[in-house]
């Protein structure tokens, strides 16, 4: 075998043993092709028709869907403003996430190399490709001041966060003029949950003025909203199996001032 077919087949073996092939390998995908289009940053999922847009545009872009598809909807947007406004060598953090979270990996597949995802249900330090998924208390983290340039934190803050100090912690690690993108469970009105409890926690799902107040505390710690979200909502999209409740989602995408 001569030198030229060794480096061929060390090249292809290389390829095949990559953590980005084992990835793309395991969930059938071969994108990215193309950006997102998913402009609704601050704003409530009010249909299903929606979620199916969503998942049909992944499907075309050839990225992973979640396996909640809801999820969809918030991640993608999520991904949509952060390839719009940070550069490849840009530094994320998503706050709370898992490690079953799309939101990563999507950016990673475009280009994105600086990724970590802090919960505190994580045990251990783990690593996919450049994804470093590790133990962190969203209320008060290891990181240093200014560390990251954009932080999602997706269906979080309804599991008993103390949002004043989130949205501190997340003024001191975000860079001035970075993003903070947040989702939550969501319906305009209140929601009996009927005391249940789940991940330790009261069940909580936000209403409209929660997230007015929410967006006012935001602003005291040096925020400033992407734009004013729409509070309205539609349908119940959302229907969360074990606890029979339905509500909604709502996301919204805050710029650090200084």
């Amino acid at each position: 075998m001569d030198v030229r077919t060794l480096r061929a087949a060390a090249g292809t073996a290389a390829r095949y043993a990559s953590p980005r092939w084992y990835f793309k390998h395991r969930n059938g995908v071969n994108g990215p092709h193309g950006r997102p289009t998913a402009p609704w940053a601050n704003a409530v999922l009010r249909e299903n028709s929606q979620v199916e847009d969503c998942v049909a545009q992944l499907q075309a872009l050839g990225l992973p869907p979640s396996k909640d598809t809801p999820k969809n909807w918030d991640a993608l947007a999520a991904l949509d403003l952060i390839l719009k406004s940070t550069p490849r060598g840009a530094r994320v953090f998503d706050a709370g996430g898992e490690r079953y979270s799309m939101i990563l990996p999507w950016l990673w597949l475009y280009g994105y190399r600086h990724l970590i995802a802090g919960n505190l249900a994580f045990t251990t330090r783990d690593r996919l490709g450049p994804i470093v998924y590790e133990p962190a208390d969203i209320t008060r983290t290891r990181y240093p001041d200014g560390r990251f340039d954009a932080v999602t934190c997706l269906s979080v803050i309804e599991h008993g966060v103390d949002l004043e100090r989130y949205f501190n912690e997340m003024a001191r690690i975000i860079v001035p003029g970075g993003l903070l993108v947040t989702s939550t469970d969501y319906w305009p009105t209140p929601v009996d949950t009927r005391g249940q409890h789940a991940y330790g926690v009261p069940i909580h799902i936000f209403t409209r003025a929660e997230i007015t107040d929410a967006l006012a505390l935001a602003r005291r710690c040096g925020f400033e909203p992407l734009a004013t979200p729409q509070l309205d909502a539609d349908e119940p999209v959302v229907h969360w199996q074990p606890y029979d409740l339905h509500y909604t989602f709502a996301i919204f995408s805050l710029r650090k001032l200084h």
